[in-house]
């Protein structure tokens, strides 16, 4: 079994290298954290970032510190669907067994 986050890391990073405050993986593990516990708009899963950063830390590199609501909209508006459907559906496949 891969860990959480390594199925995700292989996708086609959307944004020009100058742009890349933050990790994609750490935006990824906290929107697909954040939507899990109930976040349902790009304002929800900042604040839940924000809320839980002490403890994303210690999964999460975070260089920059949680990802603005823009961030997360315009990463997730630029990713491409079908590559990110693939990954979730392997990493849910995985974590049933």
């Amino acid at each position: 079994m891969q860990t959480r986050i390594s199925y995700f890391t292989e996708l086609t990073d959307p944004r020009v290298d100058r742009t890349k405050e933050h990790l994609m993986e750490d935006i990824i593990f906290i929107t697909v954290a954040a939507v899990i516990c109930g976040a349902e708009t790009w304002n929800d899963i900042e604040n839940y970032g924000k809320s839980k950063e002490i403890r994303l830390r210690q999964y999460l590199q975070l260089p920059n510190g949680i990802p603005s609501h823009d961030t997360f909209n315009r990463f997730f508006s630029a990713l491409d669907p079908e590559e990110f459907e693939q990954a979730f559906l392997c990493w849910i496949k995985d974590t049933r067994n």
